[in-house]
């Protein structure tokens, strides 16, 4: 299992619109192979960033499967125009877990 950790900074006044945005492609993550659960957090001290976490079971299920399909194309239709910057990704596993 691992975890897609994107930091999204989103256009000042977009933040609506993005979270709109995010929870019209949840079924786009719930069908994708090898997706497991997302959610989106939003920064307490800097409003206009957000993380996506994406569980996946491979990271080929994310950089193969879900980037090259049409689903991925859809959720950044949806999202990609209230971004202010590239989105900032990167995969991560548990090395401990204490609860």
């Amino acid at each position: 299992m691992v975890f897609e950790i994107a930091q999204l900074t989103i256009k000042d006044g977009e933040d609506a619109a993005f979270e709109a945005g995010a929870k019209k492609a949840v079924p786009l993550f719930q069908r994708a192979k090898g997706c497991l659960g997302m959610r989106v957090e939003r920064s307490i001290e800097h409003p206009q960033n957000y993380t996506l976490i994406v569980e996946w079971e491979t990271v080929e299920d994310h950089m193969v499967h879900f980037r090259n399909s049409a689903d991925f194309q859809e959720w950044r239709a949806l999202v990609g125009g209230t971004f202010a910057a590239p989105p900032q990704v990167h995969h991560t596993t548990v090395a401990l877990d204490g609860f």
